[in-house]
């Protein structure tokens, strides 16, 4: 076992805007354990709750009603976007955050710094320029980059899709300092459940319908409700079964809902890639995170809603590549799962699909890179 002073520092910066910065760090972390053991302190900072000054130290909490309004979200995003606009942006607000970012640096020595968040990494890579640490950013948005991701004074940028390498390139990072690894997911996601169907007899899920899985993030947010009901109200021969996660008001509306089909209403759970590897089918919002790990699972996608501007190309992506569709009404959601509970050869085509696109190894390939880059070899 390596000694205490022989650990090589990992400095993680992001922020709770949104849940896959956190989720995309904790699988980095849990990915250098595993790699090497015992061999790295690893130290999660949020740069806005714990260091930038208000009003923006309160971004985390912002973030949830800022996307309710997705057009206003859409305006923004794009006025800020492009390299000439995204750094008049950094210009201004530079000055306002300078010394948080200094104290941010000066108080967390590390070996290496990994960002997981676009707004942070131009500020620090100005701060540290005369005494530079090595830093590393890995996109955690799948295809749509905001220019904010990409400062081409980072050493390594790590992006998730081949699409997202060309905006990198396009943006100015050096190509020999960008590499397409995918997405980093938890371990327990990698790790295929090893009887799906034993976890659809202790769940009291018919073994003879095909299971429709409808999820919407860990608030249980957006037009989940619609999708839910339309599809009940079809009297398809399927299993439905909603992850509603924190909220608890819309698991009560659903389980009194006059239903027509077998069901099973669920708040939040640990246990999504049990989920998962016992559903045939994935409803869910376009997030990178949720795709990433239903391509993992080998779920067709029916993809219900999207954030303008950053999840635009993940729409994209997941239609391009033919593992799943694009439904944003509810009509046309029933219309996508009916197919596929009809025509099981076109749902298993979908699966495959997703299986071949799928990148389960992420984030331990990442882990190893961040490893090689702090000077640890195997």
């Amino acid at each position: 076992m390596a000694e205490r002073s022989a650990r090589k520092r990992v400095l993680f910066l992001f922020s709770d805007t949104g849940g896959g910065h956190r989720s995309a760090t904790l699988a980095l972390i849990e990915a250098l354990g595993l790699e090497y053991p015992d061999t790295f302190d690893c130290k999660m900072v949020d740069v806005f709750r714990d260091y930038l000054p208000a009003p923006l130290r309160y971004a985390p909490e912002m973030y949830p009603p800022m996307t309710k309004f997705p057009e206003t979200w859409a305006i923004s995003y794009k006025a800020t976007d492009g390299k000439h606009r995204s750094r008049a942006v950094i210009r201004v607000l530079f000055p306002y955050v300078a010394r948080a970012i200094r104290r941010l640096y000066r108080e967390n020595p590390a070996d290496i710094i990994v960002s997981v968040h676009p707004l942070v990494n131009t500020g620090v890579l100005r701060t540290m320029k005369s005494n530079p640490t090595p830093f590393m950013t890995v996109v955690t948005d799948m295809v749509t980059t905001h220019a904010f991701w990409f400062d081409r004074r980072a050493d390594l940028v790590v992006v998730p899709t081949k699409e997202a390498r060309e905006v990198a390139v396009e943006y100015g990072i050096p190509e020999g300092n960008v590499r397409v690894v995918g997405l980093p997911v938890a371990e327990r996601f990698r790790v295929p459940p090893a009887d799906p169907m034993a976890f659809r007899d202790a769940q009291g899920w018919r073994r003879d319908l095909p299971v429709i899985l409808v999820v919407g993030g860990g608030d249980g947010m957006g037009p989940m409700e619609a999708v839910v009901r339309a599809i009940n109200e079809a009297r398809m021969p399927a299993t439905l079964v909603a992850i509603c996660g924190r909220n608890e008001a819309l698991q009560e509306r659903l389980r009194a809902l006059p239903w027509t089909m077998p069901h099973h209403i669920y708040g939040f759970t640990t246990q999504m890639p049990e989920f998962m590897a016992a559903s045939d089918m994935l409803v869910t919002k376009a997030g990178p995170g949720t795709i990433s790990e239903g391509l993992i699972a080998g779920l067709p996608l029916v993809l219900y809603s999207r954030l303008p501007g950053q999840e635009d190309g993940n729409v994209a992506y997941v239609v391009k590549k033919k593992a799943g569709v694009w439904a944003p009404r509810p009509h046309q959601v029933v219309e996508a799962v009916q197919r596929w509970v009809n025509d099981p050869a076109a749902m298993r085509a979908a699966a495959e699909a997703s299986r071949r696109v799928a990148k389960p190894d992420a984030a331990r390939q990442i882990a190893r890179i961040i490893a090689d880059r702090a000077g640890v070899y195997s």
